[in-house]
């Protein structure tokens, strides 16, 4: 039977399996939905690290004496 979400197999540490499946067990949850979950807020907190390096970088050439105010943008 097709499904709607592709598919990923992965070979993870036995000490890692066993985390998931207790995590899994005590939530009451498949670990096949656990894992997803980690997985997803692995990519989100990837994804934030990401951007406060960005804003750090631009953050380091900020000069507030060449900045515009929000007038200056918004005005006609």
């Amino acid at each position: 039977m097709p499904t709607k979400n592709p598919r990923l197999n992965i070979v993870l540490e036995p000490d890692t399996f066993g985390i998931i499946k207790r995590i899994a067990a005590k939530e009451k949850v498949s670990m096949s939905l656990k894992a997803r979950e980690l997985i997803k807020n692995a990519l989100e907190l990837c994804e934030d690290m990401a951007l406060v390096a960005e804003a750090d970088k631009r953050n380091s050439t900020f000069n507030r004496k060449k900045a515009k105010t929000h007038d200056d943008i918004w005005k006609s």
